[in-house]
């Protein structure tokens, strides 16, 4: 029983180990190095941006309105046109104030013929009463007299300049130039000064103005970053801004600000600002929309492309490389982005290494063979 115990012990042996034999061989792990792009980080000057929402108007949008009822006689333009400052715009009919005109200019004329006869009068009576021949109270009586007349002369004076004003608010001309809007009232239409509704609106668009509203703490950074004492002087000194246009274009020319309103928005908590950008092809009209680019430099800052960083719940990481070209994964602080490159504030000094791009299946601790970059990385096109 123990001799065929042993015999089977023996052949199982011998299984296993022709098994071993002409099985898989294990093949030896590759302990070579990987070689990997290392991007040496440098301090650099930058510059990021904030882009705010904005309204345009134009230089000055003014409001066309009648200051006489009547029907509308006469349209001279069409709408979209532009117009020249003192061109006509729209005609009023005027025989009603033609009318005024004349009925003023005859109580002028009675009013001018009662004065001749109170001076007349007081002249008359004069020298009667110096020579006692009728009493002083006749003379005060006509002198009364004479002043009602100067003062109704006067006032028919006054009927005739308001009447010649009605009839040349008659001719409504452009008071600035610009582009005419809509025309609501038609030719024919009952025009009355109390219309809630203006005749048109006219935009002087020149020139563009640019309204946008900055927070309060971002103002205060904005602020700090440019010299002057007064508003005045720091207006002065602001950059440029681009224009976004509502298709994402670049508006072709630039803006600077103007204007920085005095008082913050108790509701909001933002102030405003006003940008005025030229608009000599009149592509930009009272009323589109956009969005406005400040650029703000860096002078100094540390900068790393975003392709050698990875983002891993909301903290972003680069691998370091350190003398013995062992990878470390590295946690930074990223202020700002220009371009294609992160803005670092904390994690990295100038002359670390780390590595720029094969890094997705690095494990700590990893020795790589360091290939240094053969052209410097272009991070934005500004």
């Amino acid at each position: 029983m123990k001799r065929k115990t042993l015999i089977y012990l023996f052949a199982i042996a011998g299984l296993i180990y022709s098994c071993n034999s002409n099985g898989t061989q294990t093949v030896p792990v590759n302990t070579t190095p990987v070689q990997l792009p290392v991007y040496s980080v440098s301090e650099q000057d930058a510059y990021t941006w904030q882009e705010f929402p904005v309204t345009l108007e134009g230089r000055s949008d003014v409001e066309i309105r009648s200051q006489v009822d009547g029907y509308l006689q006469k349209i001279f333009v069409d709408e979209g046109a532009y117009v020249s400052e003192g061109q006509a715009i729209f005609k009023i009919e005027e025989q009603r104030y033609r009318e005024a005109l004349n009925e003023a200019e005859g109580v002028l004329t009675a009013a001018d013929a009662a004065l001749i006869n109170a001076k007349l009068e007081v002249e008359k009576i004069s020298p009667l009463v110096r020579d006692s021949i009728v009493s002083a109270y006749q003379l005060k009586s006509a002198q009364a007299a004479l002043n009602i007349a100067i003062a109704n002369k006067k006032q028919a004076e006054a009927a005739v300049s308001a009447a010649k004003i009605n009839i040349g608010y008659t001719n409504i001309t452009a008071p600035v130039s610009g582009y005419i809007t809509r025309l609501p009232k038609k030719q024919g239409s009952f025009i009355a000064m109390a219309d809630p509704q203006p005749l048109t609106t006219l935009s002087d668009n020149a020139e563009i103005r640019a309204y946008f509203s900055m927070s309060e703490s971002d103002f205060f950074s904005f602020d700090k970053k440019h010299q002057g004492n007064t508003v005045n002087e720091k207006i002065k000194n602001l950059p440029l801004l681009t224009l976004i246009l509502s298709d994402n274009t670049e508006y072709e020319q630039r803006g600077y600000i103007d204007m920085i309103d005095g008082k913050v928005n108790n509701t909001t908590g933002a102030i405003t600002l006003r940008a005025s950008f030229p608009n000599t092809k009149g592509l930009l009209r009272s009323g589109n929309t956009g969005r406005v680019r400040l650029d703000i430099d860096h002078n100094d800052v540390i900068v790393i492309p975003q392709a050698a960083t990875v983002e891993v719940q909301d903290r972003v990481f680069v691998y370091t490389v350190d003398q013995n070209n062992k990878v470390t994964k590295q946690p930074i602080k990223v202020s700002g982005k220009s371009g294609t490159a992160y803005l670092v504030s904390d994690g990295l000094k100038s002359g670390d290494r780390i590595v720029y791009k094969g890094f997705e299946n690095l494990q700590e601790g990893t020795v790589i063979v360091p290939e240094k970059l053969e052209t410097k990385i272009s991070f934005s096109n500004r």
